[in-house]
């Protein structure tokens, strides 16, 4: 399915849920006006707000949910649970918000009106979802529109398990081609187009739009298929293994009977995918709020950075984000103008290129600040590994190939390893800067989120960044 196929589900998928809530918050008044209390049905200044506000609420819980992040992988079930959730929380919301101070006759009045909104809103919503979720998966199963998947390895298991899946019914993948690992080829291309080898990996699987692999490799291969994993792995691309290699590989896997296929599913991302979404939408808020509420401080630190030494105020660099995309981080300048003139170079704790106001911004990290800009464009995240030069990318994957993991997320504007470990001053301190990242990366969750971000205001107050 096309880019443009995904934004057209997604579209009418969003739509529907906006009209459903208009819809039931419609019904609900009509109801509780005409049947539970006995009055005739008027608009008034309630409904009007109701009707605008609730909707909008709604898609927002809809959303945290991750009800859309990965639409196309919905099945039946999931729809009932997130909907009996989204029901639930929405319902209580409202409820709190809208209707509790209302006058009522009694207090049963509030339980039935709750009931009735709750009933309302699960029963047309699921109705609705159910509806076009069954739709997307009859779609998905026509030949041609399911998940675009490639299988990796040409020897005779990937023969073995191309006759496994190509005999399944309710396929929901377009199985697109194959990719050699070893240069060996034992008749897949009779099944399957030739795509490439894997030298060139990441690009065929980026031509081709792949959303799932099959490593379809011998057990005897470990270092191949962690090497390939860890290519491939950018937390979109859904990773499939066979059962043998599970003690293998480390991080979490999880089993799963895909196709009628038993494979091992590789977790690119320990975060639920609402805690995702939720994550999202903190930075956005955060960071509006900090970027306006700071534009005092921002003159004060102008005014202060222009004193200091001649030049720009803010400082402009080319870092590598999110699925190694670059981009220009913004930050207060901190060293003289033209400090790397012989070339990209670390700072250290007594570096002479770093002013006597840079020195101060660095220990309170106030330096980093015009970041909530990049945040807010979407470049970065409030927490997560911090962005490098890929100047100092390379040297590191030369050392630590698992580095490539750390750019497959948003970089942040703090971090575990800036935390724990504060700037590097080589190559070596990166890499032991690196420990803590990955370790974030494997257990990142909101409430560590919210930790780490504790532990860098205490840094920013008490001045001790290193």
């Amino acid at each position: 399915m096309k880019g443009k196929g995904k934004g057209k589900w997604l579209f009418l998928i969003v739509f529907s849920d906006w009209l459903v809530s208009t819809v039931v918050w419609c019904l609900f008044f009509f109801f509780r006006k005409t049947w539970l209390e006995g009055k005739e049905f008027q608009i008034d200044q309630n409904f009007i707000s109701g009707i605008i506000v609730v909707p909008l609420v709604l898609l927002l819980i809809y959303y945290l949910q991750g009800t859309y992040l990965q639409l196309r992988r919905m099945y039946r079930l999931k729809i009932l649970q997130l909907t009996f959730i989204a029901s639930l929380s929405g319902s209580l919301l409202i409820f709190f918000s809208l209707l509790l101070d209302d006058e009522v006759t009694n207090y049963q009045m509030y339980y039935r009106s709750f009931a009735l909104l709750f009933t309302l809103h699960f029963c047309l919503l699921f109705t609705i979802r159910f509806t076009w979720v069954t739709l997307l998966i009859y779609h998905l199963r026509k030949p041609g529109q399911g998940f675009r998947t490639v299988i990796i390895g040409g020897s005779d298991k990937a023969i073995d398990i191309y006759n496994e899946l190509s005999q399944q019914k309710n396929l929901v993948n377009h199985l697109v081609g194959y990719i050699n690992i070893n240069g060996v080829d034992r008749g897949l291309e009779n099944y399957l187009p030739y795509l490439g080898h894997s030298d060139q990996l990441e690009l065929l699987l980026a031509n081709n739009q792949v959303e799932e692999v099959v490593i379809a490799i011998e057990s005897s291969d470990h270092n191949r298929i962690q090497k390939i994993i860890s290519r491939i792995q950018d937390g979109k691309l859904k990773i499939n293994i066979l059962p043998d290699m599970f003690e293998l590989l480390a991080g979490s896997l999880k089993m799963t009977n895909i196709y009628g296929t038993l494979l091992l599913e590789i977790i690119n991302d320990g975060m639920p995918v609402w805690q995702r979404a939720l994550k999202r939408f903190m930075d956005i808020v955060i960071s509006l709020i900090a970027f306006i509420a700071l534009i005092p401080f921002y003159f004060v630190c102008a005014i202060a950075v222009k004193l200091s030494s001649p030049g720009s105020i803010l400082f402009l660099q080319t870092r590598i984000g999110m699925n190694g995309k670059p981009f220009k981080i913004i930050k207060f300048r901190t060293m003289f103008v033209d400090s790397e003139l012989k070339g990209p170079q670390l700072s250290s704790s007594n570096d002479p290129r770093i002013t006597k106001i840079g020195r101060f911004m660095r220990k309170t990290r106030l330096d980093e600040f015009p970041q909530f800009l990049n945040v807010i464009l979407g470049q970065m995240s409030l927490v997560g590994p911090r962005p490098e030069r890929q100047f100092y990318i390379d040297q590191i994957i030369k050392i630590e190939p698992q580095y490539i993991h750390l750019t497959k997320v948003r970089p942040g504007i703090t971090s575990w390893g800036q935390v724990k470990y504060g700037y590097a001053e080589n190559v070596e301190q990166m890499l032991d800067r690196m420990k803590f990242d990955l370790l974030y990366l494997k257990n990142r969750s909101i409430a560590l989120d919210l930790k780490i971000m504790f532990y860098t205001l205490a840094i920013v107050i008490k001045a001790k960044g290193k």
